[in-house]
């Protein structure tokens, strides 16, 4: 398929998913035209330039291994797959004088619905992320990594595998790399679609070919990891931002942002606007100005509600988000969290009860079973919002709902139950009339059938 043709493909679907001319000084979507994915388009536009200056192989004396990790440090770039931790940090905690094996692992296993950039990077950019590996191997002294995929994006999987070859037959990967003393082997994994492996050590469970089941924590992977060795986890697009950093410095990243917040954030837009989306932007970018990039809330409709982080994060209101900026501090102000960066738009048309009652039929589905107050508990909070949307709400229902979500958040080994538990509290925080009005409509409703009846 050719550049024309995969636009033309996203276009007659309504989703122009990165290909549009609507971005913000874009650092990983930069250039990008659907075909031009290759070793070469990489290269030419500036590709493993900083692989390269950090081995000393443009002319330079190269980057140490503490200059590569203050470099980053330096860029404010913080964990794209959702937590926000400090990037730099989490390499620092890798134990680099380790006399054994240690594993780089990155998180391709994007499962957060309304999510879907690093699907794009991995398809159109594969090298961005290959070349982001090579440099955070190199600064924690690593010789080993693996890129966790997506199980039902077989495609992009096949893609990743395409470029990793033509990186090994470049020397970008592999032993001696480019003439240096630097080894790093680097291996696609592909999942089976499951959510739960997006949870860090779910999936290094399943990189082991067990069950993709949590661990417990502590120890943490920085000291038992993959096969039970130091193993550094980050995600897709976080590795994505590595090489613009190397390239320009720590501070320039930062000043693409704002403090605190570093660099560019592509943000998956879905929902009611009227060009869905992928929009890379800085930091800090007003979300009104986003919502404008994506074409405004549909014809005729009035915002009602944003969910800024993928589905697990609470909602907003509109009047709360219109006020937001997109980064992690804003949002979190706000009382939600920014997330994976799925921006999910709800116009006035949409029914609370019902959009609630799809999110948690999702992460009922999704729960792996290990925790009773999960694997319960999530079956408890669909039942309830069913209940209520059917028709047969209950006055006490809504406190019910509060009860058992508060009573599943931190009381899991993973964060799943938290994910379950933050939308039913937040739909019921900003919008329970709507909840109280559907409940009070159907029992009046059933009064007057009984009285009749009667």
């Amino acid at each position: 398929m050719n550049a024309q043709q995969v636009i033309e493909q996203f276009r007659a679907t309504g989703v122009q998913t990165c290909f549009h001319d609507r971005h913000i000084n874009p650092q990983i979507y930069a250039g990008l035209n659907g075909s031009n994915w290759s070793l070469k388009d990489y290269e030419a536009r500036g590709g493993y330039q900083a692989l390269r200056k950090i081995l000393g192989k443009d002319g330079g004396e190269g980057l140490t291994q503490d200059q590569v990790i203050a470099t980053v440090k330096d860029s404010a770039l913080r964990g794209r797959g959702g937590a926000g931790f400090p990037t730099g940090l989490k390499w620092s905690f890798m134990p680099r004088q380790f006399p054994g094996q240690k594993y780089l692992v990155c998180n391709s296993d994007e499962g957060e619905p309304g999510t879907c950039k690093d699907r794009d990077i991995l398809m159109y950019n594969p090298h961005i992320v290959i070349e982001g590996m090579a440099i955070a191997a190199y600064a924690m002294g690593i010789s080993v990594g693996y890129n966790y995929i997506h199980g039902e994006i077989f495609e992009v999987y096949e893609r990743f595998e395409a470029a990793l070859e033509e990186a090994r037959a470049a020397g970008y990967l592999g032993n001696n790399i480019m003439g240096s003393n630097y080894s790093f082997q680097l291996h696609a994994h592909h999942g089976f679609g499951a959510y739960i492996c997006g949870e860090e050590t779910a999936l290094l469970e399943s990189l082991e070919g067990k069950k993709g089941q949590p661990r417990f924590k502590p120890p943490f992977p920085a000291s038992f990891g993959l096969y039970g060795k130091p193993t550094t986890i980050n995600n897709t697009e976080t590795f994505a931002a590595v090489p613009w950093i190397i390239r320009n410095g720590g501070q320039a990243y930062l000043e693409c942002g704002k403090p605190n917040n570093g660099g560019t954030k592509i943000f998956s837009v879905s929902g009611d606007v009227n060009q869905p989306g992928n929009y890379e932007v800085p930091m800090g970018t007003p979300f009104a100005k986003l919502l404008e990039l994506a074409g405004g809330v549909r014809t005729g409709r009035q915002l009602k509600a944003v969910i800024p982080g993928g589905s697990s994060a609470p909602v907003l209101p509109a009047h709360i988000m219109m006020e937001c900026t997109m980064d992690y501090d804003s949002i979190s102000k706000a009382g939600s969290m920014l997330g994976s960066g799925a921006v999910i738009v709800m116009d006035d048309s949409r029914c609370m009860v019902e959009s609630l009652k799809r999110l948690s039929y999702f992460y009922m589905h999704e729960s792996c079973g290990q925790c009773t107050p999960c694997r319960e508990g999530t079956g408890w909070l669909w039942r309830l919002v069913d209940r209520i949307h059917r028709g047969e709400g209950r006055p006490a229902d809504m406190d019910l709902l509060d009860n058992v979500a508060e009573n599943i958040m931190g009381r899991t080994i993973c964060a799943l139950g938290d994910a379950a538990a933050m939308p039913v509290r937040a739909m019921l925080k900003h919008f329970r009339p709507e909840f109280a009005a559907m409940i009070k409509s159907d029992a009046a409703s059933t009064s007057a059938t009984t009285g009749q009846a009667a």
